[in-house]
């Protein structure tokens, strides 16, 4: 919706309130000409219904002024001994219509001194139930919102099965855009598999006052532009979500409004200059070890190294057999039961599993194994004794595709090697080219909801020629740690400034094997309660959290025997 839709909007609401409720006013001793009047009409009407003026603040917070829509219908009816069940759910039903029938009928008794405590257990409950999730959705939308690290694309700098505190005030909160929308929940209500919002009408766009500016190699979340765009690129399907219904996103932030980003080899230069992070950045590169007497997948584990696959030869395989090992399989060779294999993740098969199945079970050594390390753990690998060599995997074919950003054939970068390319910053005007448009159409057209015509002689926006475009907002590039297991910008372009969800900033708690299945659980304890990211070694702030915990709990037992032993 557009301002004037929305001012239109307002104004419409306005005047049906006026029409349901003039009558109250008066009822409860104000003039009626005062329910007609925004803002001033909220505040008499959590007056009349004897609850915090600070309420009307409330009735501006999207989500939350939905709950408290239908908690004012009820505390209207109540004010005027509207008390009965059938009437609070009509009121619900109705939207709030059914006033109107409390409005013109006769006898209109204002009950001011109304006691406001619920006259039932269940009535205390559901008043209880709605204050919590009206804390718990301000707190969710404005301040922090905890997030799980599902995938590896940030493997080591974050783990999957990490749980994160995000803080929204960093960068700013964004405000819901979603008028509509189920609290606490994102895109899917929990069991029911349902949307949990409607996609109108749409708020505008606004952010509150940042502490901070995203700074060049930030760990960010954000909404993930993808889903405005074909999925994987197949012209057929489109994913149309909200903005801030979009699928969040955890990334490092290489480049900032106004960079020039270009990626030589594998690493990143913004303005020319290498990209230089913070010690507990991990960034990962795919390299191929080889090892002419073969590389022993138990020696890479004693020596710390997880990430590298295993291949397994099974000699008496059978269909039963090999479902039981699924969940541990990520790949197999060989189409016979004499030339079966199976490949797995470092962890192997469990030997309890193949004793119980009786497998005839045993690990070729490979004279080469494809491993992810940062380039620390390369040299390090290096250094063991029996590898010959050690070599980080570059892309280095230049060949026209559309799989890479800006996904448009002349361009022919890859993962490796990509750019240079600016990166827009609101305000910046650059000249439009044939050539350059596929770097910014999307900006132009998607995110900054512009008409677009193309012909071979002239480029328009909005029915008229231009030459040049000035961009509307900050538009950001992010990419993963774990340079060849991460779908980032390189794939799908900017990360535009109202995409920005905000700040990790405390691992509160870590589970290895998550995905695993419970049982294969393990805390990793050296994460609990540590900072995401940041100058020095990763320090955990576990023991002083339990510290805190003893130590209030101590003075609580001591107040509780002091009031005992006066009684």
């Amino acid at each position: 919706m557009t301002l004037s839709q929305w001012i239109l909007f307002a104004l419409a609401v306005q005047f049906v309130h006026f029409l349901g409720t003039w009558k109250l006013y008066v009822a409860a001793g104000y003039k009626a000409w005062q329910a007609a009047v925004p803002v001033y009409n909220a505040i008499l009407l959590i007056k009349i219904i004897n609850r915090p003026v600070w309420w009307v603040i409330l009735l501006f917070i999207p989500t939350i002024n939905l709950i408290l829509f239908g908690v004012l219908w009820v505390e209207t009816l109540r004010s005027f001994g509207r008390n009965k069940t059938q009437d609070t759910l009509l009121v619900l039903l109705t939207f709030g219509l059914s006033i109107f029938s409390l409005n013109y009928s006769k006898n209109l008794k204002h009950i001011s001194d109304r006691s406001l405590r619920p006259r039932t257990g269940f009535g205390e409950t559901v008043s209880s139930i709605l204050f919590a999730v009206v804390a718990a959705t301000l707190v969710h939308n404005y301040f922090i919102q905890p997030y799980i690290i599902p995938t590896g694309s940030l493997e080591k700098s974050l783990l999957i099965g990490d749980f994160l505190f995000v803080s929204k005030f960093h960068y700013g909160a964004r405000t819901p855009m979603t008028a509509v929308s189920f609290p606490m929940v994102h895109d899917t209500i929990p069991v029911l598999k349902v949307r949990s919002y409607l996609k109108k009408p749409q708020l505008p766009y606004f952010r509150l006052p940042a502490l901070q500016k995203i700074k060049r190699n930030d760990i960010v979340v954000f909404s993930w532009p993808a889903d405005t765009v074909r999925q994987f690129f197949v012209r057929e399907k489109r994913v149309d979500k909200p903005i801030d219904k979009k699928s969040n996103y955890v990334k490092r932030c290489v480049g900032i409004p106004g960079d020039t980003l270009e990626i030589i080899d594998g690493l990143v230069y913004t303005n020319g200059e290498k990209n230089t992070y913070s010690n507990r950045a991990q960034i990962q590169f795919t390299f191929n070890a080889y090892a002419s007497k073969g590389i022993s997948s138990r020696k890479l584990l004693n020596e710390g190294f997880e990430s590298f696959s295993r291949k397994y030869k099974i000699e008496n395989i059978t269909e039963s057999s090999y479902q039981q090992l699924i969940p541990y399989i990520i790949g197999r060779t060989g189409n016979t039961v004499e030339n079966f294999h199976v490949i797995t993740e470092a962890k192997g098969l469990p030997l309890e599993l193949v004793q119980k199945l009786g497998l005839r079970v045993s690990e070729p050594l490979e004279s080469s194994k494809e491993m992810t390390l940062t380039l620390e753990e390369a040299n390090t690998l290096r250094k063991i004794s029996g590898m010959d060599s050690v070599v980080q995997r570059v892309n280095k074919r230049k060949v026209p595709n559309e799989t890479f950003f800006p996904n448009k054939i002349p361009y022919d970068w890859n993962e490796d090697n990509f750019g240079p390319l600016l990166i827009p910053k609101k305000g910046l005007t650059v000249a439009l080219t044939p050539s350059n448009l596929p770097l910014y159409k999307k900006i132009i057209t998607d995110y900054e909801s512009n008409d677009l015509e193309i012909s071979p002689t002239e480029i328009r926006i909005n029915g008229e020629v231009k030459e040049s475009y000035t961009f509307q907002q900050d538009y950001y590039w992010m990419m993963g740690d774990n340079r060849h297991r991460s779908e980032d910008s390189r794939f799908w372009g900017f990360v535009p400034e109202d995409h920005i969800v905000g700040k990790p900033i405390f691992i509160w708690f870590s589970i290895k094997g998550i995905n695993d299945g419970i049982k294969n659980w393990s805390v990793r304890w050296d994460r609990v309660f540590t900072t995401v990211d940041g100058p020095g070694e990763r320090l955990s702030y576990f023991p002083y959290f339990i510290g805190v915990i003893v130590i209030w709990q101590g003075i609580v037992f001591y107040r509780r025997r002091k009031s005992k032993s006066v009684e």
